[in-house]
């Protein structure tokens, strides 16, 4: 590695949340430069050619629900960087005998549709969808703080122990609306009903018929590529191809942020961490996995109910009960008879993701940790039920296991794409109980992943307020940088 002098900070990894650091520890004035260990830049989020030529797919997240809802997009202000394309329909949801769910991001048009259960639907989202700022506040910064919104936490945090207990239905007299909201609640690979996968999903909720779930115009790429010239204009360095296995391998530097794991920090530091703070580390829990298929098609999938072609994002698993009896095959460590599996048909929206005419389809499903099952089969029988004709549309596929998914991304411990389970206990101890769960024992060393709070998702939190600690504890620069676009350009 270099031994050059003149750094101020060093990020490594360049995922949304190592990006995020550093361009906001760029924005302070600060030298920065960032390692990566694969050729490309992105981690999860990022786009290539993976099953013909023509047919650009998301390596890994494909919707964004948070892109328009966090605080950093939002100093950033991706979406006058990018084109975020919000869809009428926010998700759907197909259920047997060609009927469907669907969550439009107009509230009342979904209550609407949900006839009997509309005014419950509303009753449950409506509170949160009027307090969204309030909840996208609570949601996206360590926990373990006093809150500035009390009301709107007691509101959130009874509606999440309600649809995370046995109790979930009590609300609900039809299937539409418990199986569409469950349809959420699954993306936390989790036990269903439970009070952390309850929370996540109503947030998910909450935002769909608020900011919307977004679509990136050229696929999740064009948000690294905007951090990434952001980067670059204020003076930062990339290097690529640069697999760091130890912290005696960087330069000297007064700021260090590590997009990586707790298990992946504890080895880079060597022993260097206090025995306490490295037990806490070795107790933080990976979860359940995931197995992603890529399909090209010759045209668009045949969804049965015909509202669901129009619908970029849908949740294939049918009845409430029939997604919980998946989710908790999984939590059992069995694959799923029947599995839940999450789709985003992006070229419904975006005609540069196919050549003319033709489409692309991103989907995954729940494994077990560390499975090495190709799920394609079992994600196309899953896709044929609710889209009878849909395999002969398929002119190819590219399948990931689990096993695989963490070879090319090792943040994803055994193929979990949160980088650590998702539960009460860790959504406090993320990785560690604290105010300030960014910041390590070790002189300027602060940890940025996902495995930190808030979690997982493409919203860049935990990479910028890994650097505001960082810039605040060894810097003594308290304000924030202005990230706006109107500072893109460097001197």
């Amino acid at each position: 590695m270099s031994t050059d002098q003149g750094l101020d900070a060093i990020v490594v990894g360049s995922g949304p949340n190592g990006l995020a650091a550093a361009v906001t520890l760029a924005r302070a004035g600060l030298r920065v430069r960032l390692y990566e260990r694969n050729p490309q830049i992105g981690g999860g989020a990022a786009t290539a050619e993976l099953t013909l030529p023509g047919f650009h797919h998301d390596v890994g997240s494909a919707v964004h629900p948070l892109a328009l809802a966090s605080e950093f997009f939002q100093k950033f202000g991706l979406k006058d960087r990018i084109e975020l394309r919000v869809p009428e329909i926010s998700y759907g949801h197909p259920l047997p005998g060609g009927r469907a769910g669907v969550a439009w991001h107009d509230i009342e048009r979904t209550a609407a549709g949900l006839g009997r259960d509309g005014p419950a639907w509303l009753h449950l989202l409506g509170p949160l969808v009027q307090n969204i700022t309030a909840i996208a506040e609570l949601t996206g910064d360590a926990l373990l703080r006093v809150p500035r919104h009390p009301l709107t936490l007691a509101r959130f945090g009874l509606r999440a122990l309600e649809q995370g207990s046995p109790a979930w239905n009590w609300r609900f007299t039809g299937e539409t609306a418990p199986a569409l909201l469950t349809g959420t609640f699954a993306h936390s690979i989790g036990r269903l009903p439970s009070p952390s996968t309850a929370g996540a999903g109503l947030t998910l909720a909450a935002h769909a018929h608020a900011g919307g779930w977004p679509i990136p115009i050229g696929g999740s790429g064009a948000i690294v590529r905007a951090l990434a010239d952001d980067l670059l204009a204020h003076g930062g360095e990339i290097q690529t191809d640069a697999d760091i296995t130890s912290l005696d391998e960087l330069p000297p530097a007064r700021v260090t942020l590590l997009d990586v794991t707790p298990r992946a920090l504890v080895d880079l530091a060597a022993g260097a961490l206090p025995d306490r703070y490295t037990t806490t580390l070795s107790r933080f829990r990976y979860g359940n996995a995931v197995a992603k298929v890529d399909f090209a098609l010759s045209e668009p999938v045949p969804w049965a109910a015909e509202e669901l072609r129009r619908a970029p994002t849908l949740h294939v698993g049918g009845t409430r009960a029939d997604q919980a009896r998946a989710e908790n095959e999984v939590a059992s460590g069995r694959h799923a008879g029947s599995p839940y599996v999450l789709a985003a048909q992006p070229s419904i929206l975006d005609d540069t993701r196919a050549p003319a005419g033709k489409h692309v389809l991103w989907a995954y499903t729940h494994v077990p940790a560390s499975s090495t099952r190709d799920q394609t089969e079992q994600i196309t029988r899953q896709i044929e039920r609710f889209a009878p004709g849909f395999r002969d549309t398929i002119l190819a596929s590219a399948s990931q296991t689990a096993a695989q998914m963490h070879n090319h991304n090792p943040n994803h411990i055994g193929g979990d794409i949160a980088a650590g389970a998702i539960s009460m206990i860790q959504l406090v101890r993320r990785p560690v109980v604290s105010g300030d769960p960014w910041r390590t024992p070790l002189a300027g060393v602060y940890l940025c992943s996902s495995s930190t709070s808030p979690g997982p998702g493409v919203h860049g939190m935990c990479g910028y307020r890994a650097a505001l600690s960082a810039l605040a504890h060894e810097y003594n620069i308290i304000e924030p940088p202005d990230l706006s676009p109107k500072e893109s350009s460097w001197p």
